[in-house]
């Protein structure tokens, strides 16, 4: 049980350290810009591919 407890203290400090890493960057995760959805992007590509077929076949 000891070397569980030891585990899970290391884990909680490692997170904690990686968690502290941008702000000492002088980075605001709560500043950045949103990003678009994935399923938005996916929908987008999707269409870009079939436009690319369709002009492909044309040629």
């Amino acid at each position: 049980m000891n070397s569980y407890i030891q585990i899970a203290n290391e884990h909680i400090e490692n997170n904690l350290a990686v968690r502290k890493m941008p702000g000492e960057r002088g980075i605001k995760p709560e500043h950045l810009p949103a990003l678009e959805d994935v399923k938005k992007v996916q929908r987008q590509l999707e269409n870009d591919e079939k436009k690319i077929l369709k002009q492909t076949k044309k040629k």
